[in-house]
């Protein structure tokens, strides 16, 4: 019985002794990398999807119905302002004029004929020489022929419209696309698109902000701010185009369902190389000119949209009189000593640039961040810089 006893006692003194090994000791400090923040400049850009627009562009239609005659330009080449481009059938068009001009030639016959007779009963009518009646009859006829005259003016020049509305030509100089209609095909008046004709140079470059951004463009073309390559382009292939945008237009109006607006830059397109349609994106040139604070982007977390930093604070830890005076001499000298501590910063963050940020606000120059060793920290833990730890251990959205 006592062997028993013994034995359950012997067993209990180790599993107690394994378990005061396994607790880890009160307040351990946490292994931390620090950085000392310095602002310096930064060379950044803003980045938007845009689309290039033609600065002039027209979808040609017809004025008249009838068939297409005449096609007289090379698709997807550049015409000048003026040049003929289509032809529909205009032989309607051309008897229709004809005859206007046939009854034009008539009624201004009878006007000469309406003429001589008024200017002959005026004359007779001085010396009472001929019947009232007829002379009121003559006037009447004169006014009428001249009415007539006018109208046949007037119909002259809708034949020659219509006639005239039968050859397409070019509004303005550009390039014309693929034709939308082949000789022969009956076209629609003001239904049926013919082709479509586009300029070139310059080009535009449509991109939409939020309307938060919307002061700083508008700074921008009211007091017409000169920056080098404030505005510049990269291409589908992710190449940077060779000329500089301008600030054109900036919409009339915020879309209140998105809260965006439109902005427009002109870019000279002398090689042709931006066409309309195409998927870019805007370059926009910081105008951030001053020092800024930028830490590593593993150095901030994020928590319910919002982000933080952790910065590392001296603080003294008091210990009781009674903890004293059961550690030695060293352990005491050490205990009154200032202990670092990570305190929790939230940080207002800016522009990405590679694999740093910019901070805004929340920390000032001078502080010290944590950026390795963060998985294990906590408001208020204490951190040593005593053990050097390896990258990572932090990152933004983590």
């Amino acid at each position: 019985m006592n062997r028993v006893l013994l034995s359950t006692i012997l067993v209990s003194c180790l599993i107690l002794g394994a378990c005061k090994k396994k607790q880890p000791p009160q307040n351990p400090e946490v292994p931390v990398n620090l950085l000392k923040l310095t602002p310096r400049t930064v060379l950044y850009y803003d980045k938007y999807p845009a689309t290039t627009r033609a600065l002039n562009q027209v979808n040609l239609l017809s004025q008249v119905s009838g068939a297409v005659t005449g096609i007289f330009f090379t698709e997807g080449t550049k015409v000048q302002k003026g040049q003929k481009l289509y032809e529909i059938d205009e032989r309607i068009y051309k008897a229709a004029y004809d005859q206007a001009v046939a009854n034009l030639d008539v009624s201004q016959s009878g006007l000469v004929q309406a003429q001589q007779d008024a200017d002959r009963y005026e004359y007779l009518n001085k010396y009472n020489a001929v019947a009232k009646q007829q002379y009121d009859h003559a006037v009447v006829t004169l006014a009428q022929a001249k009415s007539t005259v006018k109208a046949s003016e007037q119909a002259v020049k809708t034949a020659k419209t219509n006639l005239t509305y039968a050859t397409i030509y070019a509004p303005f100089t550009g390039t014309i696309g693929i034709s939308q209609v082949r000789m022969g095909e009956v076209v629609t008046p003001m239904v049926t698109t013919l082709d479509t004709l586009s300029t070139d140079d310059p080009m535009a470059v449509d991109f939409i902000i939020n309307e938060k951004n919307l002061p700083f463009f508008e700074k921008m073309q009211r007091e017409k701010v000169k920056v080098d390559s404030l505005f510049t382009l990269l291409l589908p292939d992710n190449s940077l185009y060779d000329h500089v945008g301008k600030l054109s237009i900036i919409d009339r109006a915020v879309d209140p369902q998105t809260g965006s607006i439109r902005i427009r830059l002109v870019f000279d397109n002398p090689k042709f190389a931006l066409r309309a349609g195409m998927s870019c994106v805007v370059r926009v040139h910081n105008q951030d000119v001053g020092p800024q604070l930028v830490v590593p982007n593993k150095a901030v977390v994020e928590q319910m949209g919002e982000y933080f930093v952790y910065v590392a604070k001296d603080t003294l830890i008091k210990v009781s009189a009674d903890s004293l005076k059961k550690m030695d001499q060293k352990a005491a000298a050490d205990a009154n000593k200032p202990k670092l501590i990570a305190v929790q910063k939230k940080v207002k963050t800016g522009q990405v640039v590679g694999p740093n940020i910019v901070i805004k606000s929340g920390i000032e120059a001078g502080d010290r961040i944590v950026v390795d060793g963060l998985q294990s920290l906590h408001d208020g833990a204490r951190i040593t810089t005593a053990n050097k730890v390896g990258p990572g251990g932090g990152r933004r959205g983590g």
